[in-house]
């Protein structure tokens, strides 16, 4: 998974810098960037958590939560940005909503989703994309992105990865969430997320290697690589 974890990174990194200069270039774009980077943060998380198959359910949080200030650094430096452009409580909105998503929101859905189909966790992706049109509260709403996040990323691992078909439906969807936003502004509570979820499974498709098994020969017979 090293290739989706570095192309996500260098989105997550590359959506961080736009958002610190937003204040500078367009203050108004700055919540649906933090929304963004919730969202794009929990499907990162989820995908680079590796460990939490060898954890024993609800009593092993420990190593997740040692790690989580660490984690914090980004949401640290958006809230900076916040208190920079004036808007004190949209910094105490990302503060909360962080804190929440890394040492209780992720362990508990990751918990309760690792159960479920690809059909029923997509079925959980498109309820939250839709619950965040009615979220009260700009914190609420940046919850609801990290656990979209999150869903999108246990859906794509349970579906085939660097397939055509995949990829054209992520693609598909994409385009759709972008022209509904550029026609319907009123609709961007739901097409933004629905664009940015679209979005994060195209890449993580393009940024799987599919590598075909190279016939070799040992002794005379011809094996399979594994």
């Amino acid at each position: 998974m090293s290739g989706e974890l570095r192309a996500l990174g260098l989105v997550l990194g590359l959506l961080l810098g736009l958002l610190l200069a937003s204040p500078l270039i367009a203050p108004s774009l700055m919540p649906w960037g933090v929304e963004a980077l919730f969202i794009i943060g929990g499907f990162q998380l989820r995908l680079a958590d590796r460990r939490w198959a060898m954890r024993n359910g609800w009593s092993n949080w420990i190593s997740h939560i040692r790690m989580a200030p660490a984690r914090l650094i980004p949401w640290a430096a958006a809230a900076t940005v916040a208190l920079i452009a004036g808007d004190g409580a949209r910094a105490q909105a990302i503060l909360v909503a962080a804190s929440l998503c890394e040492l209780l929101i992720y362990p508990v859905c990751t918990h309760i989703l690792a159960g479920l189909s690809r059909r029923s966790a997509g079925a959980v992706l498109v309820l939250l994309v839709m619950v965040g049109l009615g979220a009260a509260g700009e914190a609420i709403r940046y919850m609801i992105g990290f656990m979209t996040g999150i869903s999108a990323c246990l859906f794509w691992l349970r579906g085939p990865d660097g397939e055509a078909h995949a990829l054209g439906l992520a693609l598909t969807g994409l385009v759709a969430a972008a022209v509904t936003a550029v026609l319907l502004p009123a609709a961007m509570p739901v097409a933004l997320p629905a664009a940015i979820v679209c979005a994060t499974l195209a890449l993580a498709h393009v940024s799987t290697l599919r590598r075909r098994p190279i016939p070799w020969r040992v002794g005379g017979g011809l094996r399979v690589r594994p």
